[in-house]
């Protein structure tokens, strides 16, 4: 069983055969299907079925001349919305199947992020025709996430606000500048670091570090696509899974200037949500790419 179906409401699956029946339902019954040719003889198929408001499953593998389904994988999802970054995205093909992850290269977070690609299907179509040219706008990331924890918000002034603001924007182009290989860039930023890891020893004597530490993403286990997060919450609400009726929260957070949706499985979510309290937990990123749409004249 895949760990993050108890994210999308699945937590009750006993045995192998119930899961197998799930993934049945999926295929005969599914609300979004695509096919890719891979060669001559078989096409490269994706089922999706939604089981609630933006979430659900997908089942991968080749279908025959014959139009007979070999299933390769099945992974669960949650789709976020609105525009999480603009930054360049790169794409790679994971080496043990058909599946790919997408690297981007966002400077708020000072990491490339890597997500597991939800729109695979429509990447592969648009690389059919536009080669090593793919036209893209922007990344939209999603969460899934198996349990986590809500956190009061730091108290902070507007003027702290303000003047957090623009040490972010400040570094944002720093960073920037450092890619480029700018030398007092790079010296600046390393000055800032030291700087910083000097003042949060000191308040780390008498503070706790969730008083210092607004927001935060950084990598978690031994797999590139998990991260630990502590972010702010923006919007909140809870939905169902309309199988097992198991309530589930979605959040939009902001994580270093990042905005995306998180989905938590309400049982195992210690505290209850609200606008301006911050959730921690551990999530698994998935995103998709937003193509150009490309306009015949």
């Amino acid at each position: 069983m895949h760990q993050y179906l108890k994210s999308i409401g699945f937590d009750d699956i006993r045995d192998k055969e119930q899961l197998i029946q799930i993934l049945k339902d999926v295929e005969e019954s599914y609300t979004g299907h695509q096919l890719i040719q891979q060669d001559e003889k078989t096409d490269l198929c994706e089922y999706e079925k939604e089981y609630g408001e933006r979430i659900g499953i997908a089942i991968y593998g080749d279908m025959d001349m014959n139009e007979i389904f070999y299933q390769r994988y099945y992974l669960p999802y949650f789709k976020g919305t609105g525009v999480t970054s603009y930054a360049d995205v790169s794409v790679e093909r994971r080496m043990d199947r058909e599946a790919y992850i997408g690297i981007c290269e966002d400077t708020k977070v000072g990491i490339n992020l890597v997500f597991s690609l939800q729109n695979m299907m429509e990447y592969l179509k648009e690389k059919k025709l536009g080669g090593k040219t793919i036209s893209y706008s922007s990344v939209t990331l999603a969460g899934l996430s198996e349990g986590g924890t809500i956190l009061l918000p730091v108290l902070k002034s507007r003027e702290q606000e303000k003047e957090q603001q623009e040490e972010v924007h400040n570094r944002m182009m720093l960073l920037s500048a450092a890619k480029t290989g700018d030398p007092q860039a790079i010296e600046s930023l390393t000055l800032d670091d030291i700087d910083t890891y000097s003042r949060v020893s000191r308040r780390l004597i008498s503070e706790d570090v969730f008083t210092i530490v607004d927001t935060y993403m950084m990598p978690c286990g031994v797999e590139c696509d998990r991260y630990s997060i502590l972010g702010e919450i923006r919007e909140c609400r809870m939905i169902q899974n309309d199988i097992t009726r198991a309530r589930i929260w979605i959040m939009k957070l902001d994580v270093n200037g990042l905005l995306f949706d998180v989905c938590v499985p309400a049982r195992n979510l210690m505290g209850e949500p609200a606008v301006g309290r911050r959730y921690k937990g551990n999530i698994w990123l998935q995103g998709r790419i937003n193509f150009k749409k490309q306009i015949c004249g």
